[in-house]
């Protein structure tokens, strides 16, 4: 297929990308195999060594993608049948392909439109300018894997030079020369993740004290100002997420005012999460044994903060261990 001619389908995450905005280009050249909607979506990862690979892979398994890193091209078709047998033909893949001593991606395409013909699938190409590249690479405190004893740059003209037609062919090209960590992530969110998959994904966890904190708590807070429903004993049998008890713990004043202060303050550290390219927040929610109170307050708060457009769930740690 000819640079000139659009191909017959393209990726519709693809194209996204013209919407991105500066140092992102969508090529069009790399046409979609197959167009199944049943099918996850396979993205192939490749470019200059420094521009963000790793990264871009990082966030694509963070939007559900299955990431496989630094994958001969010639396998790609095997480990599309693995996860397809293993997580299911509608798994979302992602695949890290190094080309530059072994099969072309044109061949790679070839073997993809055969062995894969309803698979729908984009490249995406990420570069950066030398001085970067040189940059980054310093910093990484690793040879080229082109430099082969010679200098650096050396190792960066060589590479570009063999990547010149992998970059034609790309769905999506970034450059990430002006681009942070952060920034770059935000990029391959919006080209290749579905519409809510890139909120925050908020996880309230109810726990007891008399079992430890949560490890992997971001916000913590403490329940045992409130009664414990535990000495009326016609609620001690019962758990936060029976209406009696959830009843006795949220009907007062207090846990209201609490509420009502507590859940703007998520809010706000959560919008302040999305900007700094944290997509995951969890948030403990104690009490003495974690059967009572945490849990209906776990139970509120995670409600509160859907009706405000987040992705929260409640979970309950301790709950049964009594």
């Amino acid at each position: 297929m000819s640079a000139s001619t659009p191909p017959p389908e393209r990726s519709r995450k693809a194209d996204m990308a013209a919407q991105l905005g500066p140092g992102v280009e969508d090529t069009g050249e790399f046409p979609a195999v197959g167009s199944s909607d049943q099918l996850g979506e396979l993205v192939v990862v490749t470019g200059m060594t420094g521009a963000g690979r790793s990264t871009a892979a990082k966030e694509l398994e963070d939007l559900g993608y299955f990431v496989v890193d630094n994958l001969p091209p010639e396998l790609v078709t095997e480990v599309v049948r693995l996860v397809d047998e293993q997580k299911g033909r509608d798994q979302p893949i992602a695949v890290v392909v190094d080309v530059r001593g072994g099969t072309s991606f044109h061949s790679l395409r070839e073997q993809l439109a055969q062995h894969l013909p309803t698979r729908r699938t984009s490249m995406l190409f990420l570069e950066a300018d030398d001085d970067i590249l040189v940059r980054r690479q310093e910093a990484a405190r690793r040879p080229h894997p082109l430099q082969a004893g010679g200098r650096l740059i050396e190792g960066i003209d060589r590479e570009r030079s063999v990547m010149t037609q992998l970059r034609g062919d790309a769905d999506v090209v970034i450059d990430t020369t002006p681009l942070n960590v952060h920034q770059l992530k935000d990029k391959v969110a919006q080209a290749f993740g579905d519409p809510g998959t890139t909120a925050l994904k908020v996880t309230v966890v109810s726990f007891g004290f008399k079992y430890g904190v949560p490890v992997d708590a971001d916000l913590l807070a403490d329940m045992r100002f409130l009664p414990n429903p535990y000495w009326v004993p016609e609620l001690r049998d019962f758990t936060g997420r029976d209406d009696d008890v959830a009843k006795y713990v949220l009907d007062r004043e207090d846990t209201q005012t609490f509420l009502e202060r507590y859940v703007p303050v998520v809010q706000t550290v959560g919008e302040g999460y999305l900007r700094e390219g944290k997509r995951f927040m969890t948030i403990a929610i104690g009490c003495t044994g974690g059967k009572h109170r945490s849990v209906a307050m776990a139970e509120e708060i995670a409600a509160r903060l859907r009706t405000l457009g987040l992705d929260a769930q409640a979970t309950h740690r301790d709950l049964g261990r009594e």
